[in-house]
C-alpha cells in the first residue's frame, strides 16, 4: 500500500549505517513512522531535521509494517530557529509533546495549529502564546480538554481568573476567593479578554497552567515529564 501525504518531522533516529527511522506528524494519516533510506547522508540530514515541514510518501506491503517513506522539504523550520534559543526550545519541546498523539490516529485540526505556530516562530511577540494556545488545543485532541467558557460554580463567564485543578474548568474572581491558593491562575488572553496586552506573567501562568494537566493527565500516567527543552522557553 502507499500514501503521499504533507507533513511535520517530528523525531529521527539512526537504523544501520546509512538509514534512519522517521517519525512524522501527518495531516491526513496522523503520527506516522517509516524508514529512509540513506536518511543519514549529507543530502537528507538537512530535511531530516525535527519541526521541519515535508512532503512525505510512505510504501509498505502490509499497513502494519514499518515501512519506507520518502520525503521533500517545503520548509525548514528547525534551520529558521538555530539562530533563537528560546524558539528552538519551542519547536523542541512541541515536537517532542505531539509524539503522545495516538499513532496513526488523524488529528487535521491540531495539525493546522501546529502549522500555524511554527510560521511564528520568528516573532517572539508573538509565539510563546501561540504555543500555549497549542497545548491546549493537544490537550483537547487527547480527551483531556480544558471548559474555560464559563464558572464552574456559578455558570457565569465574567471575571474568570482561576482553573479547578481537579475539574479542569474555569473560576470565577467571586467564587474562587476562598479558594485562590489551591486554584491555577488562567491568563486573560485565553479568555473573552483577547485584546488586552499579553504581558510576561501572562505567558508564564499560561504555561504553568497547561503544564500542570499536561504533566498529570497525560505524561504522569506513562511515568514521564514534561520536555526538559520546555523550561528553557522564555517569553519576551
Amino acid at each position: 500500500m502507499e500514501w503521499s501525504d504533507e507533513a511535520i518531522v517530528l523525531s529521527v533516529r539512526a537504523h544501520g549505517e546509512t538509514a534512519a527511522v522517521v517519525e512524522l506528524f501527518t495531516r491526513a494519516h496522523g503520527r506516522h513512522s517509516g524508514l529512509v533510506h540513506g536518511g543519514r547522508s549529507r543530502k537528507s540530514r538537512p530535511v531530516l531535521q525535527m519541526g521541519n515541514h515535508v512532503d512525505a510518501t510512505w510504501k509498505a506491503r502490509l499497513p502494519e509494517h514499518l515501512g519506507h517513506v520518502s520525503v521533500e522539504l517545503r520548509r525548514g523550520y528547525a534551520a529558521a530557529a538555530m539562530d533563537d534559543a528560546a524558539a528552538l526550545a519551542g519547536l523542541t519541546s512541541m515536537c517532542a509533546l505531539a509524539r503522545h498523539l495516538p499513532e496513526r490516529d488523524p488529528h487535521p485540526a491540531l495539525y493546522e495549529v501546529t502549522l500555524f505556530v511554527l510560521s511564528f516562530l520568528d516573532d517572539p511577540t508573538v509565539w510563546p502564546a501561540l504555543m500555549v494556545r497549542w497545548e491546549l488545543a493537544l490537550l483537547q485532541e487527547l480527551g483531556f480538554g480544558l471548559d474555560l467558557a464559563a464558572c464552574a460554580a456559578t455558570g457565569a463567564n465574567d471575571q474568570l481568573i482561576y482553573v479547578s485543578p481537579k475539574s479542569g474548568r474555569a473560576v470565577s474572581a467571586s467564587a474562587g476567593e476562598p479558594y485562590r491558593d489551591r486554584l491555577l491562575r488562567l491568563p486573560q488572553f485565553l479568555t473573552s479578554a483577547r485584546d488586552r496586552q499579553v504581558l510576561r506573567e501572562d505567558i508564564e501562568a499560561g504555561f504553568a497552567l497547561t503544564g500542570y494537566f499536561l504533566e498529570q493527565r497525560v505524561l504522569a500516567p506513562k511515568g514521564e515529564t514534561l520536555p526538559a527543552w520546555r523550561g528553557w522557553i522564555a517569553p519576551p
